[in-house]
């Protein structure tokens, strides 16, 4: 995995660099705000961007956008202090894959970070709950496909995914391979007119289509 570093606080860039490389990623460049990030992500096409919010010249969600728009197959992290509800909900609208934040144990930043390159979403705990919402109050007047229109095991890999599983998870759990999976993400996303794996379950949701919720105690779910 290739990252790219953009950050205005030189000392954090260093901490997260040494984070990384300590654990094989490959740090290409670092910028100190969004427009530099956007220069950088042009010369060196990264595959992920590790972005801030709050920059000087230039703001992580306009670097976002913008960077989005020109190389859409960077991946964008937000790496943020901010668990605001409008910046949260405007890093995922504007193209950004994950939303984390600063405050976050090393352990559980590199985890959810390396899930990115096995097609998740890192997002901080406590916050993919009200991303979700924000999508069903907002997107709820968006024309949609319906799940009749989905084959039986798409609406197993929609169920699935919607639990929370990664690709992994559900490949295991369905006896499929990874890439099986993929595909049938690809077509869910298509037939249903959908963007991410966030809207895949925020529409789940809506249509009432999660798994139910297992009481402590009462045993492993479906999918580990």
């Amino acid at each position: 995995m290739r990252v790219l570093l953009a950050d205005d606080h030189p000392l954090f860039r260093d901490g997260v660099r040494s984070l990384l490389q300590a654990r094989g990623v490959e740090i290409v460049g670092e910028a100190g705000d969004g427009q530099e990030a956007l220069e950088e992500a042009l010369r060196l096409r990264p595959d992920v961007i590790l972005m801030d919010i709050s920059m000087p010249r230039m703001d992580g969600l306009e670097a976002t956008r913008l960077i989005k728009a020109r190389l859409p197959e960077v991946k964008i992290v937000i790496l943020t202090v901010s668990d605001e509800d409008r910046t949260l909900f405007e890093a995922v609208k504007s193209g950004a894959q994950g939303y984390l934040l600063k405050d976050l144990q090393a352990d559980e930043f590199f985890g959810l970070l390396s899930g990115i390159e096995r097609g998740e979403a890192p997002i901080s705990r406590g916050l993919a709950g009200r991303i979700l919402e924000e999508f069903a109050r907002r997107r709820g007047d968006r024309p949609e496909g319906e799940a009749d229109e989905l084959t039986e095991r798409e609406q197993e890999v929609l169920r699935a995914v919607s639990s929370g599983a990664s690709n992994r998870e559900v490949a295991a759990a369905l006896h499929i391979s990874e890439n099986t999976v993929k595909f049938h993400m690809k077509n869910i996303l298509d037939k249903l007119h959908l963007r991410n794996r966030a809207e895949v379950v925020a529409y789940a949701a809506r249509k009432g289509l999660l798994p139910p919720a297992i009481p402590p105690g009462a045993g492993d779910p479906a999918i580990p």
